[in-house]
């Protein structure tokens, strides 16, 4: 009998044995799972839809179908765990195979994958084998049970864990016997404590009252707040919440209703329902929301305190999808404007972060790193001019609700004239409004100010200024903000083809030149047409005769800003101004006194970050470490009292220009490039990480000034180094989660490690 039959049958003989110890799935597996699994199985990026953050994402299975698919020419079927189907039978109908369950003499395919990776164990800390394909574009194989044995023999050092430090032995035998046991899975389900059910009852009863008004600000509060993580200020920690339709009512089982998009139309007589959110929480989905009872009231303040009336509530389809600027407009534009800018970090979070924001052609329409501000309600024409408002209306409809491929290019050029002909009235409009002041800039509380950092293929925000004074800066009125909220989360459709998807993106462009061109209307006007052909270098010129709108250079403006280095003196008063807001001071890459680093802490700290604000502002054609760095590196400092601290060593890129969707090579500046380093893990993706004692940070620094080339740098990545076959890669990773728990625990969730490189 072969090896693997006689071991199936040996693990087949021990599962009384395993019945008798008592495995739990809840109690013995699932810790597993999120300790060794989650970090690359969860969520839409889940290598062969293998989501293993819960028993029912580990009894769904596997299927040979991605989600991410940028080439697709027919929209594909949705297949959102909880959501798509219930039940094992129901997911085989869609196409998904079963990784726990084998078929005598054969082992489930889990054991199987187990059994390869355990018996071909990497190399401690050494760089994986190179044919190992470990990108996030990789063809996945997703060998079906029948399959396996050829993906063996090809595939040797692909087993499970993939190309990372497997199981120990303890956890192999316990997986194995357990899925020789047939792989039970009990029910498990979060519960809502007695006063966070109190709490969703009364959400519940504001999004469910009747009445035209009512049903409007409930729907459009839904299509807000469909993806967050929603938590409540006195809840339980660890216990969030999704707001779903649902065919039943408040006090009854939920039962959602799974609509391709949010704005689709039901079907049916639903509910909105606060649902627990089962599973284990990972970072890159873990966009949070809170809810108290002073939001709610906060909420009733906004949508009902002013006497407005309507007696009609939309339908659904395209036009209002593409436009909810008509499907809302009975709401005060002041009140779902101020909504946003209350939680502005969250919106923003759901488009920077959320689905849409996943490889480099979707995150490439963005500069590296810039800063984000908003337009003051009262300095919004949108909202204080009815006749304004009236006007653009009709001109901020957005593109991707039709997705034949033959129409992509006269859509867009149709969605581009519009956007534009809103740009020249808006141009024209504030050319007869007061100039603007610091004033224009809201500064209602410390959402204000945002940074956004781009890591290649996906992206970040952080509240507060971080970083060097960047080369772009946006200016988000409503129209800019609601529009990319829309196209970015609301509209997208990850499961949509080539032609929504590049809708989607080349839109975004626009939205992107649009914050620019607002925020050049604080400059000086002699100075924004330089700043702008600073941003649209080379090939972007010729972008901007194609497709934007002039920009008016003659209208003042009252910052009283000089000239000569305009944007570094806005920067210069912005910090000053808004120093209470600014939730982020940055000494380490913004030194101004010499001592380059925070106040308060620990004094071997300041030490290292002292050294660590050495790399900093220094272009790479000077610091050639650079070129070798990846986009988000994780520095773990130790310090004697065995305390640590981390910093995340950002790689900004630089561009001639960032306004074309491909060839984005032709377009780099590598000489430019620049690091950010900040306390804290400014990512859901690290790329690579290093651990060091406080007092090794000197020699660290030192060591990447001298790197010249890839030789030196395997030097420093084999002295403080922490690769992917690490013995204590695990521990090291998770206590990134753990940092992140200590420091902001709301925000702790398991990191991605599918873009950890193989230095």
């Amino acid at each position: 009998m072969p090896y693997r039959a006689l071991f199936a049958a040996a693990l087949l003989f021990m599962s009384a044995a395993a019945y008798a110890e008592g495995i739990s799935y809840t109690r013995d597996i699932q810790p597993i799972f999120t300790e060794k699994c989650v970090a690359c199985h969860a969520c839409y990026d889940s290598p062969c839809q293998l989501n293993l953050g819960s028993g029912e994402g580990a009894a769904r299975g596997a299927t040979k179908l991605p989600v991410y698919d940028g080439t697709r020419t027919r929209a594909q079927a949705t297949t959102r765990l909880f959501f798509d189907a219930q039940g094992e039978a129901a997911w085989r109908d869609k196409g998904f195979y079963s990784v726990l369950q084998g078929q005598a003499p054969q082992a489930a395919l889990m054991a199987r994958m187990l059994e390869l990776g355990h018996s071909a164990p990497l190399t401690p800390n050494a760089k994986l084998p190179e044919d190992l394909d470990i990108g996030i574009n990789r063809q996945n194989q997703c060998p079906t049970p029948d399959e396996f044995d050829d993906y063996a023999k090809k595939f040797a050092h692909a087993g499970m864990p993939f190309a990372v430090t497997g199981l120990d032995d303890q956890q192999y035998q316990t997986l194995q016997r357990w899925l020789a046991a047939g792989a039970p899975v009990e029910a498990s389900a979060v519960t809502p404590t007695q006063d966070e059910a109190r709490q969703i009852a009364e959400w519940e009863g504001l999004l469910n009252a009747r009445g035209a008004r009512e049903v409007l600000v409930g729907r459009w509060l839904f299509e807000h707040l469909f993806l967050a993580h929603l938590y409540f200020d006195e809840g339980k920690s660890g216990h969030f919440f999704q707001l779903v339709r649902s065919r039943t009512p408040s006090g009854k089982p939920i039962d959602p209703i799974a609509t391709r998009r949010p704005n689709d139309d039901p079907g049916t007589d639903f509910y909105y329902r606060l649902w627990p959110i089962q599973g284990v929480i990972v970072h890159k989905t873990h966009i949070t929301y809170p809810l108290s009872d002073s939001r709610l009231a906060r909420v009733n303040e906004l949508f009902f305190g002013s006497d407005w009336t309507t007696d009609k509530v939309p339908g659904y389809g395209a036009q209002r999808r593409a436009n909810p600027f008509e499907t809302f407009e009975a709401i005060p534009a002041q009140a779902r404007y101020q909504f946003m800018l209350d939680n502005a970090e969250y919106f923003v979070r759901t488009f920077i972060r959320g689905p849409v924001c996943r490889g480099q052609i979707a995150t490439d329409v963005i500069r590296d790193n810039f800063w984000a501000l908003f337009q003051d309600p009262q300095h919004d024409l949108y909202v204080t001019d009815a006749a304004y408002r009236g006007e653009a209306t009709p001109l901020l409809a957005m593109p991707g609700q039709f997705d034949e491929i033959g129409g992509l290019l006269s859509l867009w050029h149709s969605y581009r004239d519009k956007r534009n002909a809103y740009e020249e009235l808006r141009r024209d409009a504030y050319a007869d409004a007061p100039v603007p002041t610091w004033a224009d800039i809201w500064s209602g509380n410390d959402n204000a100010l945002l940074s956004i950092y781009r890591q290649f293929d996906s992206a970040f925000v952080r509240k507060g200024l971080i970083g060097e004074v960047p080369q772009t800066m946006w200016l988000l009125d409503y129209p800019l903000f609601e529009r990319t909220y829309y196209q970015l989360v609301v509209n997208f459709d990850v499961y949509g083809n080539v032609s929504h998807q590049a809708q989607t993106r080349l839109y975004f462009d626009l939205i992107r030149n649009g914050a620019e061109v607002n925020f050049l209307r604080l400059m000086p006007a002699e100075s924004r047409t330089a700043i702008l052909d600073d941003w649209y270098q080379n090939s972007g010129k010729l972008k901007m005769w194609l497709d934007y709108e002039d920009i008016d250079d003659d209208t003042p403006t009252g910052l009283f800003l000089p000239v000569e280095r305009a944007k570094g003196s806005f920067a210069a008063q912005l910090l000053k101004r808004y120093a209470d807001l600014n939730a982020r001071p940055d000494p380490i890459n913004r030194c101004t006194t010499g001592n380059c680093y925070r106040l308060g802490i620990d004094p071997a700290l300041q030490q290292a970050e002292q050294a660590l604000s050495q790399l900093v502002s220094r272009p790479a054609a000077g610091l050639k470490v650079i070129d070798q760095m990846p986009e988000a590196t994780l520095l773990r400092v130790e310090l004697a009292d065995g305390h640590r601290e981390v910093y995340s060593v950002l790689r900004n890129r630089a561009h001639s220009n960032v306004a074309f969707m491909m060839g984005e090579e032709l377009r780099y500046q590598p000489g430019l490039d620049t690091l950010t380093i900040y306390p804290g893990v400014l990512t859901s993706y690290p790329n690579f990480m290093f651990n060091l004692r406080a007092e090794e940070v000197p020699a660290f620094v030192a060591a990447l000034g001298q790197v010249k080339d890839t030789p030196a740098f395997d030097k420093v990545v084999e002295r403080w180094g922490i690769r992917r076959s690490h013995p204590q890669f695990w521990r090291y990773f998770h206590d990134l989660s753990a940092y992140i728990h200590e420091t902001d625990p709301v925000e702790a969730a398991v990191l991605d490690m599918n873009r950890y490189q193989n230095f």
